[in-house]
């Protein structure tokens, strides 16, 4: 089964920012958050989830978006910041980095599969919007998304016995350590703030996934907890792998401790 991968960019955006003057900081990080705010809401509508990669760029998982989905989100999104170049590249792959990069050659060799709305790509069918699930037939199910929602088992505890700024060293490294892990598989991993990761995981298998994650919780000496979840799309798998890390802790509130749990959405 395959993922399809978006890579949205803020095009020029680095010589752009220099036009706003010196005391532009602020400026900048308000508007990074916005923009990302918006494509969040906008992907997430149609069933898509979006990770943030830099601030001028952002990962969407899109399983199930049609071109046409991509042509309306983009004009929507110009639309909301009409002083700003935006782009969109499309991706598929039997895991999310194969996807990454199919959308990075796409781009690279200027592959346009729609120059008005700058959207770059491989070639797409006309597949229903996700929104369309209720209709879907089987046929439509070669696509899904396979997520990891990994944190810090008893961080509480950390937070007692280290300052602030000192838990943001071990989470940046253990953000270090699982994407470097991971990239050997072809996974993507992104932070989403606290101790809280995401893994796009799809073609990893749940024995690979323990034993990375018990490597690597070894190595800084921590204990994890990983939830997986399948589904058909972006938010389907999220859901489904935060509902797997919530039955890790009901499971460990009884007594019964198992640090991956897998569950199906599909």
């Amino acid at each position: 089964m395959t993922i399809q991968i978006t890579i949205i960019r803020i095009e020029g955006y680095g010589p752009w920012t220099l036009t706003l003057g010196t005391d532009r900081e602020a400026q900048i990080q308000m508007l990074q958050a916005r923009i990302y705010y918006d494509v969040q809401r906008l992907f997430s509508q149609k069933d898509c989830l979006v990770y943030l990669n830099r601030f001028d760029e952002y990962f969407a998982i899109t399983n199930g978006l049609s071109l046409k989905d991509h042509k309306d989100l983009q004009k929507e999104i110009a639309t909301l910041y009409k002083n700003l170049k935006i782009s969109m590249t499309i991706g598929k792959g039997n895991t999310s980095f194969e996807a990454n990069v199919n959308a990075y050659e796409a781009r690279k060799t200027g592959n346009f599969i729609d120059r008005e709305t700058r959207i770059f790509g491989q070639t797409m069918s006309s597949s229903p919007s996700s929104k369309a699930s209720s209709s879907t037939t089987k046929s439509n199910y070669s696509e899904s998304a396979h997520i990891m929602h990994i944190d810090i088992n008893g961080s509480e505890k950390i937070s007692s016995k280290m300052s602030p700024y000192e838990i943001t060293a071990l989470v940046m490294k253990l953000y270090a350590k699982l994407s470097e892990a991971f990239l050997k598989k072809g996974a993507m991993t992104f932070f989403l703030g606290g101790d809280n990761f995401m893994v796009i995981s799809n073609n990893i298998k749940k024995e690979d996934a323990e034993i990375i994650i018990k490597s690597v919780a070894n190595d800084i000496g921590i204990t994890l907890n990983c939830g997986i979840g399948i589904g058909r799309n972006g938010r389907r798998a999220a859901e489904a792998a935060t509902r797997a890390l919530d039955t890790i802790r009901d499971l460990r509130n009884e007594g019964k401790i198992q640090p991956i749990y897998e569950i199906q959405c599909l």
